[in-house]
C-alpha cells in the first residue's frame, strides 16, 4: 500500500452512512411522547427566511457521526438543523444517520431535552473517562464547535441557550427576554411558548419570526386561513358552509 500525494479525501475513504449503523437494537426503548412531539412542533415551525427549505436539513434521535479519526464514534441529539444542506443525501436518499466528512457542514444548532437520566451529560457536568468517547457537550463545544446548543427541560420547561465564543459555550441570560433568543443569522428566535400542540397544553419550545410572532405550524395556517375566508364571506352577506 503506498500514500497517494495528495492524500485521499476523507469522503473517499471514510465509511458513508450506508455503511455505518442507523439503529442500536441494543438501545433501551424508543422516543416517548414529548420527545415525538416536541421536535415535530420545532420541525414544523422552523420557517427561515434567510433559507429556504431545499437548503434545510432537520433531524430528531439520529445518528450524528462526528469524528473521522473515530469513524464509528456517534453522538443522538434529540433535535437540530444544519442550513446550507439539501433535505435528501447527495444522490436523493432519505438519511440514515448524519455524517459530518460526507457533508461538509456541521448543525447549526442542536437542542437537548433534558430528562434526569441525561441531564449532567446534556449540561457539560459529566467527568469523562478517557478511555471512552467524548460526551456529548465536548463533541457539541470542542470537536463539532455547533454555533448555538439549546436545553428545554421537560419537566420544569426552562429554557436555557448557550452560543459558542471563543471556542467555549457562553450561556445567554433569557431573565429579561421572556425565555426568548434571537439567532440573526436565520433570522429566527427560539422561545418557551404556552399554548395547545397536538391537542395537548403545555410549554413547548417553538420559533418565532423578526416581528416576534410565533411561526404557525402547518395545521394553525390552515385554520387560520379558513377562520379569514369565513370573515370575507360574512362581509358580504354569506353565511358559509364550513
Amino acid at each position: 500500500m503506498y500514500q497517494t500525494d495528495p492524500p485521499p479525501s476523507p469522503q473517499e475513504v471514510l465509511p458513508t452512512m450506508y455503511d455505518l449503523k442507523s439503529e442500536d437494537p441494543q438501545e433501551k426503548g424508543l422516543p416517548d411522547q414529548f420527545h415525538l412531539l416536541q421536535p415535530r412542533l420545532l420541525d414544523e415551525t422552523f420557517n427561515s427566511s434567510t433559507y429556504p427549505s431545499h437548503k434545510i436539513f432537520t433531524a430528531s434521535d439520529m445518528n450524528l457521526y462526528y469524528d473521522p479519526h473515530h469513524p464509528i464514534s456517534y453522538k443522538r441529539p434529540d433535535w437540530f438543523v444544519s442550513v446550507g444542506v439539501s433535505p435528501l443525501y447527495k444522490n436523493g436518499d432519505l438519511r440514515l444517520s448524519y455524517v459530518i466528512w460526507q457533508e461538509g457542514i456541521t448543525p447549526f444548532i442542536i437542542v437537548e431535552l433534558l430528562s434526569p437520566g441525561t441531564e449532567k451529560e446534556d449540561l457539560g457536568k459529566t467527568l469523562r473517562d478517557v478511555e471512552k468517547p467524548p460526551t456529548k457537550w465536548e463533541v457539541y463545544e470542542q470537536i463539532l464547535r455547533i454555533p448555538y446548543y439549546a436545553i428545554f427541560d421537560r419537566y420544569t420547561y426552562t429554557f436555557r441557550m448557550f452560543k459558542l465564543d471563543g471556542g467555549r459555550y457562553a450561556e445567554i441570560d433569557l431573565s429579561s427576554s421572556n425565555s426568548r433568543f434571537w439567532i440573526p443569522e436565520i433570522e429566527l428566535g427560539l422561545g418557551v411558548w404556552d399554548g395547545t400542540y397536538n391537542n395537548i397544553q403545555q410549554p413547548w419550545l417553538r420559533w418565532y419570526d423578526v416581528s416576534g410572532n410565533w411561526v404557525l405550524t402547518p395545521m394553525e395556517q390552515e385554520r387560520r386561513q379558513k377562520e379569514r375566508l369565513i370573515e370575507q364571506l360574512r362581509k358580504l352577506g354569506v353565511e358559509p358552509d364550513i
